[in-house]
């Protein structure tokens, strides 16, 4: 099979080649950002051969399995070259975003011709082009160039965004230097304050979305309050000349390995026409009735009609003394159910829902407290009053005629003596296990009336990140600063959470079970504040902060789901919720459970 001799000479000279077939000759793994890795490739054409070569992230699993092993020829279907500035001068880099394997490498097995390294003098690129450029405008009888600064204050923005250089986000990469993206804004953070060792400040967060993919970009600083104000959501802009790097996946989920960040050269300009080839963020709707059926912490999109505005609450966190306001709403939905939404910040400020409109949520965050669910804006959550959607229009309709009327249930309540998920039937270990309870990767639920029989004495508080919606255990860095990985920031305090470890029983036997911050605070009758600081000066007297709790009773309401551990697995079982036992409510339990067990004997 021919290679397409001399296809590396025009493709590094920046010149278009259509499907070039090359053969690899070595291919080497490097390590990335963020435990990442790419591969880079030695390549032939059969007259020259390059070593700066690289697989697109997405073709890894090419190279991986061994697919692109050593005399393997590809058709290369798509690719970018771009310069990528070094210490020893600029390098242009190949990078492969789509190709045909052609013949595998065992079959070939030889080098085919005698290819020789080829290097491009990029001094040399640039003189040529510079005199070709010359050439053609000396050949063309042109009028005296304008003054075009004066005379097209935005000539600037235009030139940089030709229609020609667009590319799709796809294709962006931190070896491509000169692109223009065309995106629709899918969400904006709040601008939130940052300070670390290396200084303070403020940024802001959007995600961005066209036809080929989605990607996440940071705005730091001057840039944050130059673009805050300007970007709007759901609106289509040209964005240029921006840094990218690795995303991390701690703080960013969208399905790309790359991030951007704006720079003092970043250049953004509003689309008003054409936007019509830039997709809508897409909805995923869930009934608010199947709502509670969900996880917490997962990630929900709903559409429902405000039916009720709470007050607006300002109070001040425990734990670093900042003011915080809020805002509850209540939505309601076709499925004759309702559910609290909470708002925070500026939203909760300025939101005003007294002529009950139509709210669509994009990435609220599920919430359980005392048994019920609620939904929680956070900073990836995007909130669209009176859309135009169809299920808007309907969801209208469906309220202006009375449909609220016919309301069953709010999710949001608490559950006296039950929580999501569960009757107000108790349940034994030795029941739960005979109905194989927990042996699942779908979790179950279920409550006993349960005793208190041991608490672990070791691990029993850690620091965490003072945030209020941020519970990351802190890295102390010894010289007074508490380090959070999850919010990249540094804290001169922090909060003490409580995670204990229950041996807990009922008549037939006994669980270990573990139990986190609100729950535990219930048990031991202490806040975990009051713990921490106790065990700091009491360290070898643990077991005396929790002398009252043993043999204590509760209505232990239950998680249980299967997890691995390594090569085995185990159940683990998790306290959602306690309340202490009502004698009063347990005693009619217990009379209607005879009742019941006598109707039986007489049939």
């Amino acid at each position: 099979m021919e290679l397409s001799s001399g296809c590396l000479e025009s493709i590094l000279s920046g010149a278009d080649y259509d499907k070039p077939k090359l053969q690899i000759l070595g291919t080497k793994r490097i390590s990335g950002n963020q435990g990442t890795e790419r591969y880079r490739l030695l390549v032939s054409d059969g007259k020259h051969l390059n070593s700066f070569a690289m697989l697109a992230s997405q073709l890894n699993n090419l190279s991986s399995s061994g697919q692109l092993s050593d005399f393997t020829i590809i058709q290369v279907d798509k690719y970018i070259s771009s310069v990528l500035s070094k210490d020893n001068g600029d390098k242009r880099v190949l990078i492969i975003l789509d190709l045909t394997i052609m013949k595998p490498g065992e079959e070939v097995g030889r080098r085919i011709g005698n290819p020789q390294p080829f290097t491009l003098d990029h001094n040399a690129e640039t003189s040529k082009q510079t005199e070709n450029s010359n050439k053609v405008s000396e050949s063309v009888n042109t009028p005296p160039r304008r003054n075009i600064r004066q005379e097209e204050p935005n000539s600037s923005l235009n030139q940089s965004f030709q229609t020609d250089l667009i590319s799709p986000i796809s294709s962006l990469s931190p070896y491509k230097s000169k692109w223009v993206i065309k995106v629709r804004i899918l969400s904006k953070s709040p601008i939130r304050s940052w300070s670390n060792a290396g200084g303070e400040g403020k940024l802001f967060s959007m995600d961005l979305i066209d036809e080929s993919g989605e990607i996440r970009a940071t705005a730091f600083r001057n840039e944050c309050e130059k673009f805050f104000d300007m970007i709007e959501v759901d609106k289509v802009y040209k964005i240029s000349k921006c840094q990218l790097k690795q995303a991390n996946k701690k703080f960013c989920t969208l399905n790309n390995d790359y991030e951007m960040t704006f720079t003092p050269q970043t250049i953004v300009q509003l689309c008003t026409d054409n936007e019509d080839d830039i997709p809508q963020a897409n909805y995923n709707w869930v009934p608010i009735s199947q709502v509670s059926n969900m996880e917490p912490k997962a990630k929900v999109d709903v559409i429902g009609i405000c039916r009720e505005i709470g007050e607006l609450q300002t109070f001040t966190a425990k734990t670093n003394n900042r003011e915080l306001k809020k805002r509850e709403l209540t939505l309601v939905d076709t499925s004759n159910a309702a559910v609290q939404l909470t708002l925070w910040g500026d939203e909760a400020v300025k939101f005003d829902g007294y002529v009950q409109p139509v709210i669509a949520i994009r990435n609220g965050i599920i919430s359980e407290f005392g048994g019920g669910k609620s939904i929680t804006m956070v900073s990836s959550s995007v909130m669209k009053i009176n859309p135009d959607f169809a299920e808007g229009h309907k969801l209208r309709g469906w309220f202006d005629n009375g449909g609220a009327e016919n309301i069953s249930s709010n999710i949001s309540n608490r559950i006296a003596g039950a929580g999501s998920g569960f009757t107000s039937e108790l349940t034994t270990f030795f029941e739960a296990k005979v109905n194989n309870l927990g042996i699942s990767d779908k979790p179950d639920y279920f409550q006993i009336k349960g005793v208190v029989h041991l608490i672990k004495n070791t691990n029993l508080v850690y620091k965490a990140c003072p945030q209020t919606e941020c519970n990351k255990k802190v890295i102390d860095e010894g010289n007074g600063n508490y380090r959070c990985e999850k919010c990249n920031a540094l804290f001169t305090n922090f909060k003490y959470r409580l995670l204990l470890n229950l041996n807990i029983g009922d008549w037939t036997s006994t669980r270990w079970v573990s139990c986190f911050n609100e729950v535990a605070e219930i048990i031991v009758g202490k806040s975990a504040q009051d713990v921490g600081e106790y065990l700091e000066q009491n360290s070898e007297n643990v077991e005396n902060i929790f002398e009252d709790v043993h043999f204590k009773q509760f209505t232990f309401k239950l998680r249980s789901v299967l997890e691995s551990y390594g090569d085995t697995q185990r159940t683990k079982i998790t306290v959602l919720n306690v309340s202490p036992i009502c004698y009063k409510e347990y005693n009619k339990y217990l009379i209607k459970n005879l009742q019941t067990l006598l109707a039986v004997g007489k049939n």
